[in-house]
């Protein structure tokens, strides 16, 4: 039976934090100034396949260069300002996106955490990393941190795109499922919140592969989901292939198909942060139709409403 989820078919990430903190929470995206093991050359120079140059992080603040509180500080500041100046409101998701949020060492990541949670606008902080970059350090990093803000939430966002190891090879994830596994494992014995990423629409996934993906996640119960369109991008190993003919994008109409299949198997206790994402308009290559996310996601809205799907329709029967 459909929940009431503020008119959407579907547990959103906006509507969690109406129920929870009773308003509405915008994101700030932070860059940390970090790196990827999959760049740096502990696995890899290219990145992923799908990852631009700047990691994910186009839109974010840099606090790269910035090395005492108060410069963080001020950089924070300013870049809430120009939400401020949109009218959009006063508290904050400190939103650590750009290539990997726990990839430094631990008294630097301590110091950028500490000071978007000590920021009054600010309600918590999502981090979004690699399962292989969850070590020990990190870890404790993490249990100080929820010590100290305990009035704050820390979600840490995981990098899972598929359960399919051909292509996860193919993607240059850099990592097995045990290693997601294991990393999963753990924050949940720390009571942190996770957040995993599916990608939709990878090069050798079909619809019913992707599935499997949802039913896999299901397992772990996690606090959140996001559920990303692949987009290609300019400068991206996989625009090269793109631009060569040998892989495809969906249509809308494919997606959105698709999207409720997944929407309709997943846990409706799940938290959806993202059902399509945002490609950089100056770097989107394909597919073009997504650049308009209002209508995507009024279509998506019209078709649930159309077949009667909402999140969870099928769990039972997939579980």
């Amino acid at each position: 039976m459909i929940q009431d989820w503020g008119g959407k078919p579907y547990y959103s990430l906006d509507h969690y934090c109406k129920k929870t903190y009773g308003k509405k929470l915008y994101k700030i995206a932070l860059d940390g100034g970090f790196t990827c093991p999959n760049r740096d050359g502990t696995l890899d120079k290219r990145g992923c396949i799908f990852c631009s140059e700047g990691g994910s992080g186009e839109f974010a603040v840099p606090l790269k260069g910035t090395k005492t509180r108060e410069e963080m500080d001020d950089a924070i500041s300013r870049g809430l300002s120009l939400f401020r100046s949109t009218k959009r409101g006063d508290a904050y998701i400190g939103y650590f996106q750009s290539y990997t949020g726990t990839y430094g060492p631990p008294e630097r990541l301590y110091a950028l955490y500490s000071c978007a949670l000590s920021h009054d606008k600010i309600a918590g902080i999502s981090i979004a990393t690699r399962p292989d970059c969850l070590g020990d350090a990190v870890l404790e990093v993490l249990d100080r941190l929820k010590k100290e803000y305990p009035h704050k939430f820390i979600w840490i966002e995981l990098g899972l795109q598929t359960v399919h190891e051909d292509t996860a090879l193919y993607i240059r994830r850099g990592y097995g499922l045990s290693v997601f596994e294991d990393a999963a494992k753990r924050l949940q014995e720390r009571d942190i919140p996770l957040i995993v990423h599916v990608i939709l629409g990878l090069p050798k996934e079909t619809a019913d592969r992707s599935l499997e993906t949802i039913y896999y996640v299901n397992q772990f119960s996690p606090f959140g989901m996001k559920l990303q369109l692949l987009h290609i991008l300019k400068g991206t190993d996989l625009a090269a292939e793109y631009e060569k003919g040998l892989i495809s994008v969906y249509s809308k109409e494919e997606y959105l198909s698709l999207l409720s299949r997944c929407i309709a198997a997943l846990n409706p206790e799940t938290v959806i942060h993202r059902i399509t994402g945002d490609g950089p308009k100056r770097l989107l290559v394909a597919p073009e139709w997504s650049a308009n996310k209002r209508d995507v996601l009024n279509s998506f809205h019209r078709l649930c409403k159309e077949t009667g799907c909402y999140q969870g329709k099928d769990f039972e029967k997939y579980k």
